[in-house]
């Protein structure tokens, strides 16, 4: 499995690095309201547009999954609560049953 992901990453880094190579004009970029404006190649525009695309689908995922979080945290207490609940129930009847166990006395043995 891991020499899949290091061929499939290799890949991924070659096409990568051949987009680099064939797109290297240089092109404006502009912010429409604002008065900013940048120089930079085409292929860099392009990654970083990629990039800012990624780092905000995995907010949005992150953001989304937070119910979900909560609730395993939520879960993850009530488990402890009742695991220890359950310990404290099992010491009590081990002490319950050794107390209406009559104590055995000893017997001896004829070595006869």
């Amino acid at each position: 499995m891991k020499v899949l992901y290091w061929v499939l990453a290799g890949v991924v880094a070659l096409v990568l690095m051949l987009f680099a190579v064939s797109n290297r004009e240089v092109v404006t970029i502009e912010l429409w309201p604002l008065p900013v404006e940048g120089s930079m190649p085409l292929y860099l525009a392009i990654l970083l547009i990629l990039l800012i695309g990624i780092l905000l689908g995995a907010v949005a995922a992150w953001i989304s999954a937070g119910r979900w979080r909560r609730e395993t945290r939520r879960l993850r207490r009530r488990v402890d609560a009742l695991e220890r609940e359950l310990g404290a129930t099992q010491a009590k009847l081990a002490a319950d049953n050794m107390a209406l166990t009559p104590a055995k006395a000893p017997t001896l043995v004829n070595s006869f």
